[in-house]
């Protein structure tokens, strides 16, 4: 589940459970550095169009077997577009 973009639900009424799929990101890539680097990619060109709202960024994630330190990151840039369109992330940590 890389990257899974979805409408937030929270307040929404029981009949409409099912949550609105936004886009999905990085299928089978499971590393943090790569998959923030084409979530960033997708904010600037389709996030930041996004009509404001509450959406979920859930980022599927394992840690590395090489890793040492260090990472991926997010611009200021990026974290301007979650606060403007109102994406949360969520960071799922799976094991390898």
């Amino acid at each position: 589940m890389p990257i899974n973009i979805f409408a937030n639900l929270e307040g929404l009424a029981p009949s409409q459970e099912k949550p609105k799929s936004v886009a999905w990101l990085c299928d089978d890539d499971w590393e943090l550095p790569a998959q923030l680097f084409e979530f960033e990619r997708w904010l600037e060109t389709d996030g930041k169009n996004l009509p404001k709202g509450s959406y979920v960024a859930d980022i599927g994630f394992s840690l590395r077997p090489d890793a040492s330190g260090g990472g991926g990151t997010l611009s200021v840039s990026a974290m301007q577009t979650l606060v403007m369109v109102g994406i949360e992330v969520w960071f799922s940590e799976y094991p390898k």
